[in-house]
């Protein structure tokens, strides 16, 4: 008698609320923890680039620092030194230095 209750009584199906629950948690950990700092520092960046001016001292990605002698639309013209200009890529620019730092360097 009692195997024929167990085998008539259907299995209790588990909430699908609480089935998407760990894959929910998981989406929003990678939102708070990777996406959403990447698109600040991505946002942070693209202003950089956009605030290029002349005689800003800056390093690009080849990790060479020189001073902003010409901006051209996606384009900056970068002294080295006296005699040696680069022209290099906007979006390549890292960081903007303070006034003065290469002649501290």
């Amino acid at each position: 008698m009692l195997l024929s209750i167990l085998a008539t009584t259907a299995p209790a199906q588990p909430n699908a609320f609480l089935q998407l629950l760990p894959m929910v948690a998981i989406f929003a950990i990678f939102y708070f923890l990777i996406i959403r700092p990447q698109s600040k520092r991505a946002k942070e960046h693209r202003a950089m680039v956009n605030a290029l001016a002349v005689d800003n001292e800056v390093v690009f990605a080849g990790g060479l620092v020189g001073r902003v002698k010409k901006v051209d639309g996606d384009y900056a013209v970068i002294a080295l030194n006296n005699n040696t200009d680069v022209k290099i890529q906007r979006a390549s620019v890292i960081s903007v230095l303070p006034k003065g730092t290469i002649e501290n360097i």
